[in-house]
């Protein structure tokens, strides 16, 4: 049972699956919202550039049908007369032509983005067994796709047959008006056409619109199974990764040993804890963990202090606190500041006695750390 279930498509496909599918050009795709793009565009575009479409085609087939003897009988003169009544054509129904271009290559994306894939068109030879062929022919998909397309067909001649016969009067008369006002009240019957299949086109795409959303990302779900490996291979290696946190411990150990030098004291717990803490009277507004350090590495900082002369404070309780509450490159907690204070008046009393020489001055003891703040203390609690 628990086999079975992990391999049901019960489970959403993941951001990396949807990406995944994205790279190979496999997006959700509407046909329909495509078609009433078109449509749209179309009609817009008549409704705007109409006028001049009209007039501008009845002025080139009266030219084209007005040809002298002798054109009529050169082929060059009557092959450059067809090139130019084409390109004034052309040039007339430009508008049209390119409101319809553009609604063909933005509605795609209207629903999946910019997307760009070479998956897409690299050839696959497999498409051509005429077994999978058949299969894909006699699928519940090809049977719902073309019982759309039956709906559509019906539902487009049902609202393209009331238009006509709507107008079948105005129709029916144009036989009786000349060439120009029945050329007019054509267009117009084209027009209110036009908009009414485009409304019909729109009702059918804002249907499948989330048909086909529903359909894509079902087509992406992913077993029980499928999900698990995925998670394998975005976690990665676990020794490769032990590997890389070792690498970057490493680095960030380095990092804080090299500012250790720059620290204006270094708090001791004596030997398991060090704290390195850094304060200028300029740019800074508290005290900063330059670097911190349990055991070996209390030892080294330790050492690095005595090397360049760093003040070091014997201070078990601050020691303690500053390693649980403070990491290294934060401001220490505010309320270690009075007992930092005195640490750091301390200090300054040291260099000046390295300065202008003297009698050494006494450290600190007792240093009262607030409640609360010292593991040890928890502890013994």
């Amino acid at each position: 049972m628990a086999e079975d279930n992990d391999q049901e498509r019960n489970y959403p496909a993941s951001a990396r699956r949807l990406e995944q599918a994205r790279e190979r050009g496999q997006v959700a795709r509407s046909r329909e919202l495509t078609a009433a793009a078109v449509a749209m565009a179309a009609a817009l575009a008549l409704t705007f550039a109409g006028g001049g479409l009209w007039s501008r085609s009845a002025e080139v087939f009266a030219s084209g049908l007005t040809l002298d003897r002798g054109a009529a009988f050169d082929p060059a003169r009557m092959v450059a007369a067809i090139t130019s009544q084409s390109g004034a054509m052309l040039t007339a129904m430009a508008p049209l032509l390119i409101c319809v271009l553009l609604a063909t290559l933005l509605a795609p994306m209207l629903m999946s983005g910019w997307v760009f894939s070479t998956e897409a068109i690299t050839p696959d030879f497999a498409r051509l067994d005429p077994r999978k062929g058949l299969k894909n022919l006699l699928s519940t998909r090809a049977l719902g796709e073309l019982a759309k397309a039956l709906v559509k067909c019906a539902l487009l001649g049902v609202i393209g047959g009331g238009v006509l016969w709507h107008f079948r009067g105005d129709i029916v008369s144009l036989s009786q008006v000349d060439a120009m006002a029945g050329t007019a009240s054509l267009a117009g019957i084209a027009t209110t056409a036009l908009y009414a299949l485009t409304g019909a086109l729109v009702l059918i795409a804002a249907l499948d619109v989330p048909y086909s959303l529903w359909r894509h990302y079902s087509s992406l779900k992913m077993t029980r199974e499928e999900l698990r490996q995925e998670m394998r291979e975005m976690e990665g290696d676990p020794q490769q990764k032990a590997r890389v946190r070792s690498v970057q411990r490493s680095i960030a150990r380095k990092r804080m040993m090299a500012a250790v030098p720059t620290a204006s004291v270094v708090v001791t717990n004596p030997t398991h804890y060090a704290v390195a803490l850094e304060y200028r009277e300029t740019g800074m507004r508290a005290p900063r963990v330059v670097a911190k350090g349990a055991g070996v590495i209390a030892q080294r900082i330790r050492e690095i202090a005595a090397e360049h002369d760093v003040p070091r404070l014997e201070a078990p309780p601050l020691a303690r606190a500053l390693f649980r509450h403070a990491e290294v490159g934060d401001e220490i907690p505010a309320a270690l500041y009075t007992v930092v204070a005195q640490v750091l008046a301390y200090v300054y009393r040291v260099q000046q006695w390295r300065r202008q020489g003297g009698s050494m001055p006494e450290a600190p003891v007792d240093l009262a750390v607030p409640p609360g703040l010292d593991p040890a203390a928890e502890g013994a609690q």
